[in-house]
């Protein structure tokens, strides 16, 4: 697909179709565990929790992935074509979500993937709406390609 000058602008990225398809996917599927992270978290039960892309279009990361999640962390199917999982990671710092993220980037390699991405956003705050952490999560996931960061874990915290 070619790149038009205004699909970028100021360093923000523009969403095709596809990509408002996988964020309405996203609103449907992650709202209602995120909302309970928020219960949990104004409870002070929880403290944080990690939200994770990840993605290889040659190799299904799903069976990756459910071998190394703990079983708190919440695994989604997202988009089966392009192999594209939500996890939502309970109770889960930043360090940890990087561990994690590196396990399963080794295990995807392993695995031979071509172009594996993760992108990861922490979020340590209630005060967020749940659709601009979704946003925000694909927002970042999308550059991570634009920018060809296959094989780096992309990590960002909200605050």
């Amino acid at each position: 697909m070619i790149k038009r000058e205004t699909d970028t602008k100021r360093g923000l990225i523009r969403f095709n179709g596809d990509d408002i398809a996988l964020a309405a996917t996203m609103i449907e599927k992650l709202s209602t565990t995120i909302d309970i992270m928020y219960y949990l978290m104004n409870r002070r039960e929880e403290r944080s929790f990690v939200m994770m892309l990840v993605s290889d279009e040659k190799i299904d990361v799903g069976d990756i992935v459910a071998e190394q999640k703990r079983n708190t962390d919440i695994l989604f199917k997202l988009d089966e074509n392009r192999h594209i999982y939500a996890i939502i990671c309970q109770d889960t710092k930043i360090d940890g979500g990087y561990h994690f993220a590196d396990r399963v980037m080794r295990h995807m390699q392993i695995n031979e993937a071509e172009e594996p991405y993760c992108v990861e956003v922490e979020v340590r705050t209630t005060v967020h709406e749940i659709k601009f952490i979704v946003f925000k999560l694909l927002e970042e996931y999308l550059k991570a390609k634009e920018e060809k960061l296959g094989g780096e874990i992309v990590f960002k915290t909200l605050n």
